[in-house]
């Protein structure tokens, strides 16, 4: 029998994923896998359900419909002061997943060097190893996950410079969200080294104790440069309907368009119809979801705080990195099956998130509600006892 691709021995499946499998076997509180557990707004529900009804049912425009593009392009001039062209500048995808993969296949060939902070949400190493790049990893150093200017321009100028760097802003899984001070470093680098910049930006609307989100590619000189990649799923608490973009220069979305076409030919269209209603909403349906999220947060971080075990005060995104060594395993792997199985809680092994041995950490979502994060965190507060 031939052998399977070396590139698929380098990387495993994901470990999010399979502790939702895990959570399942042992009846365990999910707080692994980052899915919000209530409805979509309701009159996002009756779109698609119009949507639906009016035979909404065959493909679209491959790499986006028209309505849709229209409205993303108007939300995000309204955010970035980007004039944003719908026409030119946009292509759809099926979820962010799939935008950050048609991104690095859009600007990297094989052998590319493509740079990313560390811990990283899991699908960047990948998406790097699959493309043929190699990660050049920045360690983020907590507990405030900042970076050191000198470690951040010697991987840019490493291996003849950087092809792409990766920025997820706010950070999953750390929490961390970049000030315009830091972004500007990376800008600079980026123009020196004449790179692009790939940025995650799915949770742009969580954030939390009155920061800012600050788009990158609305800073000096960095459109030109900037591949910005999001979804609509955590926004609007769809993570099943798949809806994602890349905002990019018209002549590299020109070339995202035949990578996306060939990657998927499209997102779900009655699904595209449907999100416009949504997109339409002003300013306070954001202040609200991030009001919400931020109480969220609290109220799993209040319970935390009764276990005595350190963690990085998220200041956006939904997650929280629990430092899990007092607990005194030798594998977080290990560990986060014992939460599932003992606690009653299921985590994300911290390792998933670094390219180099880690065990200190298990990673934590509060995108639930407060009756099952309230019930979660009773279950978390025996942890303070150690093994049970």
């Amino acid at each position: 029998m031939p052998s399977t691709s070396r590139r698929t021995a380098v990387f495993t499946e994901s470990l999010i994923r399979e502790m939702s499998r895990v959570a399942a076997q042992h009846g365990a509180i999910n707080l692994a896998q980052g899915f919000p557990d209530g409805d979509p707004p309701a009159a996002l529900v009756e779109a698609a359900r119009a949507a639906m009804d009016a035979g909404r049912h065959q493909y679209a425009v491959t790499w986006g419909a028209p309505e849709l593009r229209d409205a993303l392009a108007a939300k995000l001039t309204r955010c970035t002061g980007l004039a944003v062209d719908p026409q030119r500048e946009l292509v759809v995808t099926c979820g962010a997943t799939e935008a950050m993969m048609v991104a690095m296949m859009t600007v990297c060939d094989p052998g590319d060097r493509v740079g990313l902070f560390s811990p990283f949400y899991e699908n960047y190493n990948a998406d790097a190893i699959l493309t043929g790049a190699t990660p050049v990893h920045v360690r983020l150093n907590p507990p405030g996950y900042g970076f050191d200017p000198a470690e951040l321009r010697s991987a840019f100028a490493s291996g003849g410079g950087l092809k792409a760097f990766i920025l997820c802003n706010p950070s999953n899984p750390c929490g961390r969200v970049f000030t315009r001070a830091e972004l500007l470093q990376i800008a600079a680098l980026a123009e020196e080294f004449d790179t692009f910049v790939i940025t995650d930006e799915v949770y742009e609307h969580l954030v939390f104790d009155g920061r800012e989100h600050v788009y990158f590619a609305a800073l000096p000189g960095m459109a030109k440069r900037t591949l910005s990649c999001s979804s609509l799923s955590k926004t609007f608490s769809i993570t099943g309907w798949r809806l994602g973009y890349v905002h990019a220069p018209a002549e590299v979305i020109a070339q995202a368009r035949k990578v996306h076409d060939f990657l998927t030919v499209g997102a779900a269209a009655p699904l595209q119809h449907a999100v416009v209603t949504a997109l339409g909403w002003g300013p306070d349906y954001y202040a609200g979801l991030a009001k919400e999220y931020q109480s969220r947060r609290d109220l799993l971080l209040g319970y935390l705080d009764q276990t005595g075990l350190a963690y990085s005060r998220p200041e956006g995104a939904y997650f929280v990195m629990l430092d899990v060594t007092p607990l005194g395993f030798t594998s977080d792997v290990e560990c986060a099956h014992w939460m599932a199985r003992e606690i009653g809680v299921a985590p994300v092994p911290g390792s998933s998130f670094f390219p180099y041995p880690e065990n200190r950490y298990v990673r934590l979502n509060f995108a639930k509600s407060a009756p099952v994060l309230r019930a979660a965190g009773e279950r978390l507060i025996k942890l303070r006892a150690g093994r049970v």
